[in-house]
């Protein structure tokens, strides 16, 4: 069929949603928006600058397709420098954020400061706004009222607040939480909307948040997991979180853990050991699963004693606050993030090396490359969708 015709249907379907909707509305999870970085590509195990790039790319993905499929991919800003939750899908699915973390500067890169703004209901979809965050900024969310974003700066130690309506973005402020080797990195906020929690993977503290409105504060509560942690996802219906400990990269095996949200204070209740560096992790729409991406050494040079050929995607069962191994599978190299499809029945894998997207199907316990692959025009830095 006709891409353009695929996605006249899918953007109708949007425009109709209207509203905040929440995790259990099946007018959801139409689609997954991937952020793919053009500027950055792997050499023998280093990240190396590319001359003269082709310029950053979104892609736009129908998941409501059996198999998934490429509906859009346009031209914005983007980085796979921070953790691949550098995208955020609007709860009605209208419009997408994509934060650009860095920027070329003659032949190295430097901390940006660009929050693009994606209309997911144009034909084709098209950037819409830039707004200016704060430098490197990186993760970022949205809450479920659709009213409120905010961004981790990595490279000042501050968290942008931004107020959002209609498809408007307008930065409000910044929260101050350390030092700008502190590294703000994910943010995740509670499906209430009244507490966030941001990962500082240069100073392996998380920092709880409280939110009223536009009015964030720092509660100076800090939560201490594991080494540099990174990844950050706050799993329905909001009695735990769940963090990427992504280490220091030299061959040891690495770390997730869980923070029990309904305590007071909240605080890590549990750690399990995922392999070397997990870059992403997201929960599956209901709060049953979770997936972590490991790179497993494939990122390394071949010659390093560390090397494997490819990266893992594990997955976990959420049992009440237990996590329980529920299967693995091989993915590509230097793999970056994942997305559940609404269903929670299908999911999706970055690869930047490879420069495309895994398909898996998910079982109970277990998990199966469809064999299907997405390709994207860069290299896949960051993917998200509402749920």
């Amino acid at each position: 069929m006709n891409r353009k015709l695929v996605w006249l249907g899918v953007a109708l379907a949007l425009s109709g949603c209207g509203g905040a909707q929440t995790s259990s509305d099946p007018s959801r999870g139409f689609i997954a928006v991937s952020a793919n970085d053009n500027k950055a590509v792997l050499v023998n195990g280093a990240v190396t600058v590319v001359a003269n790039p082709a310029p950053d790319t979104v892609a736009i993905i129908d998941l409501r397709a059996t198999p998934p499929r490429l509906l859009a991919e346009i031209e914005a800003p983007t980085s796979v420098v921070g953790p691949p939750s550098s995208v955020a899908v609007a709860p009605d699915e209208s419009f997408a954020l994509v934060t650009a973390a860095m920027r070329l500067l003659g032949n190295r890169q430097v901390p940006n400061n660009k929050i693009s703004v994606i209309d997911l209901q144009a034909l084709p979809p098209r950037v819409i706004a830039t707004v200016e965050a704060g430098a490197g900024v990186a993760g970022i969310s949205i809450n479920r009222a659709g009213t409120l974003a905010l961004a981790a700066n990595r490279s000042e130690g501050t968290v942008s607040v931004l107020e959002i309506k209609g498809k408007t973005l307008r930065h409000v402020a910044k929260i101050p939480l350390g030092e700008d080797r502190s590294g703000p990195s994910s943010v995740a906020i509670t499906p209430d909307g009244r507490t966030a929690l941001v990962s500082r993977d240069g100073d392996s503290k998380i920092s709880v948040l409280s939110i009223d409105g536009t009015n964030v504060q720092f509660t100076k509560r800090d939560i201490f997991a594991g080494q540099r942690p990174y990844g950050l996802e706050v799993c329905a219906p909001g009695d735990i979180a769940v963090v990427a400990n992504i280490g220091v990269g030299q061959g040891d095996s690495d770390t997730i853990s869980v923070i029990d949200l309904k305590l007071t204070p909240p605080r890590v209740i549990d750690t399990l050991n995922v392999g070397q560096t997990p870059e992403g992790i997201t929960c599956s729409p209901n709060g049953r699963k979770v997936a972590v991406v490991a790179m497993s050494g494939s990122n390394k040079s071949p010659k390093s004693p560390f090397y494997r050929a490819a990266g893992r995607v594990v997955m976990f069962n959420v049992d009440g606050k237990k996590l329980t191994a529920a299967g693995e599978a091989d993915i590509g190299n230097w793999s970056q993030g994942a997305a559940f499809s609404g269903d929670g029945r299908t999911l999706l894998v970055q690869n930047m090396v490879q420069k495309n997207i895994f398909v898996f199907e998910l079982g109970s316990s277990s998990i199966r490359d469809t064999g299907q692959r997405i390709p994207l025009n860069g290299g896949g830095a960051g993917i998200r969708t509402s749920m």
